[in-house]
């Protein structure tokens, strides 16, 4: 018997609407478990296994004052841009729509610039006062940049709109960001480091506050992902279902700059996480956006856990950005995916 090519080989596995999404959020959390217990054995001096480190009472003390909270925090803040990008990507209608598409990156970077340039004080100073100063100014300025976007989009009802509302509030805000650091030039190794993004100074407070935040918009946009699914076959079509678009879409606004408010307030900005987690998603298994919003969220809590966790390892004992590693990694996924889909 002779097999033609769009007939499935018998030895093959399972195809991707065969998978369960189930089955893949559990492999997704064990696999994020078992990555987690790995890194935190990862610091300065190379790698020890956790179980060791557990018998003497001061790496017990590192591992819970620094790398667990850090290690938590990748995965939760990897998770809330994992999610806003799903959302992003549902709610344009374009795959390549990322969490950053309304300003929310750039109005984090206006906030954080404007503070250390405000306070006049050195980037060297990382202290907890102006660490929390720092994450207050990020969320603030994502925050009142998402409001800019809909108030030149004239509101949610035009996607269209609002999409290029967004890319011109990001252009601008960029370029004050850059006149800001310009005029304060003490600033511009702190606003390095934000804009390459780094969770080493994610502590408890920090964590807990995410996994609330992630929890509390996983729920919201699920609830909401019948709009989702309408919209993938346009608006007319998602408003013929009985849907009220205008108002769904503006939760689903407000669930995007949250989460992703509430991650680069954080860890800064982090590219890639948030645009290729849900086509990750997308290639294992076929499903709908109520899937889609909570898989995309634990596939961007395991893509930062391996980029926090390699960005460590590396170049022990030194360290490198975690952005550049989410851009590389996320980067290097996407140029193989296109270039597998001309093939």
């Amino acid at each position: 018997m002779t097999l033609s090519r769009s007939e499935p080989h018998p030895e093959a596995g399972p195809s991707r609407r065969q998978r369960s999404p189930a089955a893949l959020a559990l492999c997704l959390l064990l696999a994020a478990l078992a990555l987690g217990v790995l890194a935190l054995g990862v610091g300065s001096t190379g790698f020890e296994p956790i179980w060791r480190m557990w018998q003497d009472p001061l790496s017990a003390q590192i591992v819970h004052d620094i790398r667990a909270p850090r290690t938590l925090g990748a995965f939760a803040a990897g998770a809330l841009l994992g999610l806003a990008g799903a959302v992003a990507q549902g709610l344009f209608r374009n795959p390549l729509a990322d969490p950053f598409l309304l300003g929310s990156a750039s109005g984090a970077s206006v906030g954080v610039a404007a503070a250390l340039a405000g306070w006049g004080l050195s980037p060297l100073a990382a202290g907890w006062a102006l660490r929390l100063g720092l994450t207050g100014a990020a969320f603030v300025g994502a925050v009142l940049a998402v409001l800019l976007t809909l108030v030149l989009a004239r509101g949610v009802q035009q996607t269209l709109r609002l999409l290029l509302a967004g890319v011109v509030v990001g252009v601008v805000l960029g370029a004050v960001t850059s006149l800001i650091t310009l005029s304060a030039p003490d600033t511009l190794q702190a606003m390095q480091a934000f804009m390459l993004g780094s969770t080493a100074f994610v502590g408890w407070p920090a964590v807990w506050l995410m996994v609330l935040v992630w929890c509390g918009c996983t729920a919201v946009a699920w609830a909401l992902a019948r709009l989702l699914d309408g919209l993938v076959l346009g608006e007319d079509s998602a408003a013929s279902l009985g849907l009220p678009v205008a108002p769904l879409r503006a939760a689903l606004v407000a669930v995007m700059a949250l989460a992703t408010g509430a991650a680069v307030a954080q860890t800064g900005l982090i590219a890639f996480v948030g645009l290729a987690a849900p086509h990750l998603v997308r290639s294992l298994v076929a499903a709908g956006h109520g899937w889609l919003v909570l898989l995309s969220g634990l596939m961007g809590g395991l893509l930062l856990l391996v980029a926090d966790a390699l960005a460590r390892a590396v170049v022990s004992p030194e360290e490198w950005p975690v952005g550049v590693l989410t851009a590389l990694l996320g980067g290097g996924y996407l140029l193989w995916l296109m270039h597998r889909r001309a093939a």
